[in-house]
């Protein structure tokens, strides 16, 4: 059952630095869809995107895979046989309750979850990638090495969805975004005390760029399709083609 996050009640986590540990992966689930907007919209469109580019005896990736809400989505809508499901995270909160969702979830791939560091990963034989609000938690200077591991292991008609809380350089844009997405948290039940205390432990953890950043990596990195399928406030979403 799925606990409310009540994690910023706390005063002990006001100095604290975000992290996925086990209090987070409690709560993860309702954390994340109070404050993402658009978030269940997100999870449905990677099953319809699964769906058209999973081949056949392929592998699905799914980086920074916290509770499995994407492989999920993505499994249920996967058809083609003899496919891998690829679950990782560097959290062993998160992955051991992933592993229960996964499990209960009675997918039609063969699921295999890894505990390490997504930028570890070796990409092989991939129809689709998945990185749902994960690169943001990437050390910047390494991101063009984690997408470039992603393009060396997808095969040619594979795909890579890239989900990821951006920035903007024009400060009246900026400011506006960020006070509708606090009004969005607010409108789902956070104090302001419980959203200023997240904000400054995600200071330096959590470290958005701007669209045309992204969009610009993935060129770099080799995809000549970039298509952005999902916009809100400042959350952005594309599908990225060889």
């Amino acid at each position: 059952m799925t606990q409310q996050d009540k994690i910023y009640q706390n005063p002990a986590h006001r100095d604290q630095p975000f992290v996925f540990d086990d209090a987070v992966a409690e709560v993860f689930s309702d954390m994340v869809n109070r404050s993402v907007p658009g978030y269940a919209t997100l999870l449905g469109m990677f099953g319809v995107i699964a769906e058209r580019y999973v081949k056949p005896d392929t592998n699905v990736y799914d980086l920074g895979c916290s509770l499995g809400a994407s492989s999920i989505a993505m499994g249920r809508r996967i058809k083609a046989d003899g496919c891998r499901l690829i679950a990782v995270d560097n959290s062993a909160a998160m992955i051991r309750r992933c592993r229960g969702n996964l499990e209960r979830a009675n997918l039609r791939p063969r699921f295999e979850l890894r505990r390490e560091d997504v930028l570890d990963c070796h990409i092989d034989n991939a129809s689709l990638v998945c990185l749902n609000l994960t690169l943001q938690f990437i050390v910047p200077a390494r991101r063009d090495r984690l997408i470039g591991n992603i393009r060396k292991g997808l095969l040619p008609d594979g795909a890579l969805i890239l989900a990821e809380k951006t920035a903007s350089t024009e400060p009246a844009r900026q400011e506006l975004a960020t006070d509708l997405h606090l009004g969005f948290k607010r409108a789902n039940g956070y104090s302001d005390m419980e959203i200023s205390r997240k904000r400054n432990a995600l200071e330096n953890v959590l470290i958005p760029e701007t669209a045309e950043a992204h969009e610009a990596r993935l060129a770099r990195c080799g995809f000549s399709t970039i298509y952005p399928w999902f916009s809100c406030l400042d959350f952005r979403a594309w599908l990225a083609l060889p």
